[in-house]
């Protein structure tokens, strides 16, 4: 399948799964682009696909989980020199599963706090901003 694609906008749907109080993200693995990057889980939107389907699509094959969307939490547009990426955010619920890592090399549980340890793709860094000074509010 094809991206959802305007010219050199790449549309991207991320997962705001939280747990306990908990947010994940996932490791980029090694050989990629932004290979030991962290990111918020989640992947390109297909042509003729909603970011909600994405999300359900993409936590599958990544984690091998079942979630449910909740709202959707705001976009932002991060250029990078080639291309920019229009990321979408959603509340994301745990519906069931093991998780399996098969895109990724590693996934944390993190506190608020413990985002800013991590060092992450330049288009979930708007989120992170977002989550830590409270424009996203998670419950525990």
């Amino acid at each position: 399948m094809n991206s959802i694609e305007q010219p050199n906008i790449i549309r991207v749907a991320a997962a705001i799964l939280v747990k306990d109080g908990e947010v994940i993200i996932a490791k980029r693995k090694a050989g990629l682009k932004f290979a030991d990057k962290w990111e918020f889980p989640g992947g390109k939107i297909e042509v003729n696909e909603t970011p909600e389907q994405c999300l359900k699509r993409e936590m599958k094959e990544e984690f091998d989980i079942d979630v449910s969307i909740g709202e959707y939490l705001g976009s932002s547009i991060y250029r990078y020199d080639h291309i920019s990426i229009e990321l979408l955010a959603y509340r994301t619920f745990w519906k069931g599963g093991s998780i399996i890592l098969n895109d990724h090399d590693e996934i944390k549980w993190v506190s608020l706090e413990q985002l800013d340890e991590f060092d992450f793709v330049p288009a979930d860094i708007a989120f992170v901003e977002k989550l830590r000074n409270g424009e996203i509010v998670i419950q525990p």
